[in-house]
């Protein structure tokens, strides 16, 4: 299975927050996994960082690298389908992972209450 995960799952894994789920903790972990992290994520990092309304790595490239997380770039295909979802969510980072997840088949793991909304492979937090 491949993972993509949600930039607050991300960010919780980065500085072992322990809001984190066990359920994401242990699959982030396990050796087998694929770890994705979209652009949309970075992105969302790096503009609330800059705004002084996070706290995260300045070397966040490099720290993905070093937990052999992978990286995926937003495609004209992932934005199409990100405009195209149902109106559950307006918020543009987190429609482009859902977009991104169903579109790559990739299993997102997020916390966030809306995304069983749609049609998107979840992986299960409780």
């Amino acid at each position: 299975m491949s993972l993509l995960l949600d930039t607050h799952i991300l960010l919780w894994w980065l500085s072992d927050d322990p809001r984190l789920p066990v359920a994401a903790r242990s699959a982030v972990s396990a050796p087998d996994e694929d770890v994705v992290v979209s652009a949309a994520a970075v992105w969302e990092i790096a503009i609330k960082k800059a705004a002084g309304r996070l706290d995260a790595p300045d070397d966040l490239l490099e720290v993905l690298a070093t937990n052999d997380f992978q990286t995926l770039e937003m495609t004209a295909p992932h934005a199409m389908l990100a405009a195209g979802l149902p109106p559950h969510h307006a918020d543009p980072f987190d429609r482009m992972m859902i977009a991104q997840a169903r579109k790559e088949a990739l299993t997102l793991v997020s916390a966030d209450r809306r995304f069983p909304l749609y049609d998107v492979q979840l992986l299960p937090l409780d």
